[in-house]
């Protein structure tokens, strides 16, 4: 049985009207500003299509009223966690005593689950 869906989640369009109205900018403004074609923002206006992370991050540094939480929330995506200066130093201590075929093998991992991130909608 299907579940319904909450009425009270923001979809990713329904946080771009928000923020157009809040900042009072069209979509070819914010096109501009993230540096895609105005058709990209006008499906993600119309909710055809979420946009990518990189492009949230963008969304949410041009608009600080939306907070990347919000953003990605709307999106149905996960936020990237932020790199405390802590987590940044135990990774860096653990990498530095690898070899460098395993330095090379941890990039390429750490790449891959970056990219389905991106890739996830």
């Amino acid at each position: 049985m299907d579940t319904p869906s909450d009425p009270a989640v923001e979809t990713f369009a329904q946080a771009l009207a928000a923020l157009k109205d809040e900042y009072g900018v069209k979509e070819p403004a914010i096109a501009d500003r993230l540096g895609v074609h105005v058709s990209t923002v006008n499906n993600w206006a119309r909710g055809l299509a979420t946009p990518r992370p990189k492009y949230i991050r963008a969304l949410a540094a041009a608009y600080p009223k939306f907070t990347e939480g919000r953003l990605f929330a709307a999106a149905g995506k996960r936020a990237p966690a932020p790199l405390s200066p802590d987590r940044r130093d135990a990774v860096l201590k653990v990498f530095d005593r690898l070899t460098e075929e395993q330095q090379a093998m941890v990039l390429i991992q750490a790449n891959a689950l970056a990219d389905s991130n991106d890739a996830a909608s």
